[in-house]
């Protein structure tokens, strides 16, 4: 050899040092051969020495075998080079280049293996990366639902809202769960079917639409669906919904609603009550002059039979007017309150001492349930006592005389109040009925078997106390009248 061809061989060399990338020549049975930038200036030959004659996936991978991806097999199998893009522990873009090489002074074959990095790959793939953990870790913090499926239904992103609101877990989800099995028998149709209309959004697309949930221990809860398909060109690859559950929306509406009503019905009895007040106090004038005349007309004249029965009917009924007037007057809290500490079951039970022996509760049976460990609360006996009374007496007229009623008390600390519920098991309230019950003058009773001021005056004074009257609907038969009443006084 030249020293010209030998000057040549080590820049060739130098060349490959300084390029700083792996070259390394193995045969055919992995084995290494030569290397090239393996160790230090120091100690290469040193480090040389300790691979040459092992396996390469051994010392480069510490592996049992090639690994899948290796360019090598590959050139083994094929005989022709082969270029392959791998990622390593790192997450660094890698290509490895391999080529069949005849070995020097034989006629066998090496394979040469190069390996070199290609930096904007690098920065692609860390990009890649922290993208993917980004929108992972946005999913998965998302506060509706988000569960993604293929066509097929299996289930393929699944995030913590998603485990809230259906009850499975992720690992259930992601491993046996059918898209079709978090909605009520047949609904999973439909939606598909809107998803491919063009009426509910565009074609692929489903917008805010209010739908139901099958939770995994069968309970349903509402939901606002929005949902989309996903296309790789025409093909449908995977549909993606987001669930919204609706559930707590849903009970601050009905609790705004009641709240509504009774502010409603405050306003009528306020304004109600001053009218009633000034109409009552100028009736009672005329109907004690009526009264009177009418009895010294029976005292002081002669009269015929048929005569003294008009005059008696025209007293009897100015009474029944000034006791409406009394009523009126009771409604428009004219009368003095005194508030007091009064024991709610005591004063239950003076009320159906009362009651029970009338005609119309013979048979009726009275059930109670009244707890001695329920504190006393702050009212004022008589105005509860005709509370009682006439929600008493309307549930018997609603059963017509014959049923049950069921009384009973019990403590609410949360909100220091003692709940009453008084039930019968009449027809109940007719649709449209219930919302007007505590309206003045509204009855569903024969004319002149009612005034319907009894329930108006029953929320006036209970409103009157700081406490609550509303009435319900049984699932069964009949209705319910709740009262609430503070147990410390405001």
């Amino acid at each position: 050899m030249t020293d010209q061809t030998k000057a040549c061989d080590r820049y060739l060399l130098k060349m490959i040092e300084s390029m700083k990338r792996h070259v390394f020549v193995i045969s055919k049975d992995y084995e290494i051969i030569a290397a090239t930038n393996w160790g230090t200036a120091k100690t290469r030959e040193k480090s040389f020495k300790h691979i040459q004659g092992k396996k390469c996936f051994q010392t480069f991978f510490n592996t049992e075998g090639p690994c899948d991806t290796c360019p090598a097999a590959a050139v083994i199998t094929s005989g022709s080079s082969v270029l392959r893009h791998i990622n390593n522990d790192n997450h660094k873009a890698t290509c490895l280049y391999a080529y069949p090489m005849a070995a020097p002074g034989s006629d066998k074959e090496v394979i040469v293996v190069l390996d070199f990095n290609l930096p904007s790959l690098d920065t692609h793939e860390e990009d890649r990366i922290a993208s993917n953990a980004f929108l992972r870790n946005l999913i998965s913090s998302a506060v509706d639902g988000i569960i993604a499926s293929d066509m097929t239904g299996k289930v393929i992103i699944f995030n913590k809202a998603a485990v809230k609101i259906t009850g499975y877990s992720q690992k259930q989800a992601m491993e046996s769960l059918d898209i079709r099995n978090i909605y009520p028998p047949g609904d999973s149709k439909e939606i598909i079917k809107k998803l491919r209309s063009e009426k509910y959004g565009g074609k692929g697309v489903l917008k805010p639409y209010k739908q139901t949930c099958l939770r995994k221990d069968g309970t349903l809860i509402p939901i606002s669906l929005t949902a989309s398909i996903v296309y790789e060109g025409d093909k449908e690859m995977a549909t993606i919904g987001f669930f919204h559950d609706l559930t707590e929306t849903i009970r601050m509406e009905d609790e705004l609603k009641k709240t509504q009503t009774q502010l409603l019905q405050a306003e009528k009895m306020s304004s109600l009550g001053q009218l009633s007040a000034g109409v009552a106090h100028q009736l009672n004038n005329p109907l004690g002059g009526i009264m009177l005349f009418s009895q010294l007309m029976l005292e002081e004249h002669d009269l015929s039979e048929a005569a003294r029965t008009d005059i008696k009917r025209i007293k009897k009924e100015a009474e029944r007017c000034r006791l409406i007037v009394k009523e009126l007057l009771e409604f428009a809290r004219q009368t003095k309150q005194e508030i007091k500490l009064c024991d709610i079951n005591d004063l239950i039970k003076r009320t159906l001492f009362l009651l029970k022996n009338q005609s119309i509760f013979q048979n009726i049976e009275i059930i109670t349930d009244l707890p001695r460990d329920i504190p006393r609360a702050y009212a004022d006996v008589q105005q509860l006592n005709h509370v009682f009374m006439n929600i008493i007496l309307n549930a018997a007229d609603a059963m017509e005389g014959d049923g049950i009623l069921t009384i009973k008390t019990s403590y609410m600390p949360k909100n220091n109040v003692i709940l009453i519920t008084i039930s019968d098991t009449g027809p109940g309230f007719e649709e449209g009925v219930l919302k007007n019950i505590f309206d003045p003058f509204f009855t569903t009773k024969e004319e002149g078997k009612g005034t319907g001021l009894g329930l108006s005056m029953a929320y006036g004074i209970i409103q009157n106390h700081n406490g609550k009257l509303f009435a319900e609907n049984n699932k069964d038969a009949g209705a319910t009248f709740f009262v609430e009443v503070p147990t410390k006084q405001t």
